[in-house]
């Protein structure tokens, strides 16, 4: 189906102190921010305000996840049409804060991602849409995720039945990243791959221990650990096309208690992050094997497991082009920027994204942004996030959806 390639101005009255009113739940947020799945204090929070929408059970209807702590809200609108969906993620990072905001969190976690962001932004959305519901062709899925990072939380909101919450499946499906260490309020995507796949290689290589003094009594499996690691790195570089990359990292390896005993085994874990479907399959299959026959080549037992964690993010060539163009009809072509190549980070809305054509994208929330001098990124303790994005967040949020179910995809 074809789509428009300009976007429409928006239909939203900003109301007076939306910026304000979306920074002092940013704060709140990132005040008292709670790791994993479980997050009372926070669902609390959206429930809060999705309350203060004011709309009826039958125009908003909120569902609570029941392994997790997640809200899934349904906001109807008063005309016949499609469903969107819009995500926010809402967990935080076991990361001691180290920025001296003045609303820094100080119970050991950190919102050092940004999500804090994405749930102020995803609440500014709903506002801006449940003022115009009335007009609103279609409903609009509110997804409030945990679990984002590295729980799968979007696995089990898919599994809990977020597909199915309005009664027929969204048409499309749409979400926004901040970024600490890029320009504040510019906005990025692209059509394809935009996100890596993310999987984890652990290997155990089994030997004979014995005394570090006479190693041809002992089968020692620290040299065959150390081959592999090598080894892994050629593999990737040689047997995978550098135009659909395959990057590995060994982050783990674990052998021995003293310098003076060969250790009956070792331990090595590798995250893997690929960009197509076909890359996964062959990476799942020829690096457990090329550590197997490593270590049978010096004699050693060779126990080697890929797991698949999540897929790749990837856009719909279509959606990605809307996100575009919408966000050139609301801020212009200067803050728009088409990205060359996917990012090697991962994210769990490609559980979505697979299910359902949409659209990723980046906005930058790094206030000042000097490029000789560039700000701690996402995940680090310094990381601080420019909230005057908050606005826009919102906007694009909402344009996009109010764009989606208008145009009846």
């Amino acid at each position: 189906m074809s789509r428009s390639t300009s976007a429409p101005l928006h239909p939203f009255a900003i109301p007076g102190g939306f910026l304000a009113d979306l920074q002092s739940l940013r704060r709140d947020l990132h005040a008292h921010p709670e790791v994993g799945v479980q997050l009372p204090w926070t669902q609390a929070r959206v429930l809060e305000e999705l309350a203060a929408l004011g709309l009826e059970d039958r125009h908003l209807e909120i569902i609570t996840g029941d392994g997790i702590s997640s809200v899934v809200a349904v906001l109807r609108g008063g005309l016949p049409g499609p469903v969107t969906l819009l995500r926010g993620d809402m967990d935080a990072l076991p990361i001691l804060e180290a920025t001296g905001l003045p609303f820094a969190s100080t119970n050991g976690a950190m919102h050092a991602c940004g999500h804090d962001l994405h749930v102020a932004g995803l609440i500014g959305a709903a506002r801006l849409l449940a003022a115009r519901r009335a007009e609103l062709p279609g409903s609009v899925i509110l997804m409030f995720q945990p679990g984002e990072e590295g729980y799968d939380g979007a696995g089990t909101m898919l599994a809990e039945g977020l597909l199915e919450a309005a009664g027929e499946r969204p048409t499309s499906a749409f979400a926004v990243h901040v970024g600490a260490d890029s320009p504040s309020g510019v906005i990025g995507t692209r059509a394809g791959a935009l996100m890596a796949a993310y999987s984890i290689l652990d290997v155990t290589v089994i030997g004979t221990g014995g005394h570090g003094s006479r190693p041809h009594q002992a089968l020692d499996p620290v040299p065959a650990a150390a081959e592999i690691v090598l080894a892994l790195q050629t593999e990737v570089t040689r047997r995978f096309s550098v135009f659909d990359p395959v990057v590995v990292t060994v982050g783990e390896i674990h052998a021995g208690s003293a310098p003076n005993v060969i250790p009956e085994q070792a331990v090595l874990r590798a995250g893997v992050r690929t960009f197509s479907a076909e890359s996964v399959r062959r990476a799942s299959r020829e690096l457990p094997e090329l550590a197997a026959q490593i270590g049978r080549a010096h004699g050693l037992e060779v126990a080697a497991e890929f797991r698949e964690i999540m897929p790749a993010t990837v856009n719909d060539a279509g959606w990605a082009q809307e996100l575009t163009d919408v966000a050139t009809g609301l801020f212009g072509a200067g803050r728009v920027e088409q990205l060359e190549h996917p990012r090697t980070g991962s994210e769990d809305f490609s559980r979505v994204l697979e299910a359902v054509p949409g659209a990723y994208g980046f906005v930058g929330a790094a206030a000042g942004y000097d490029p000789q001098d560039p700000p701690a990124s996402n995940h680090s303790p310094s990381a601080q996030f420019d909230d005057s994005v908050l606005q826009d967040q919102a906007l694009l949020l909402a344009t996009l959806a109010w764009t989606a179910l208008t145009k009846g995809r």
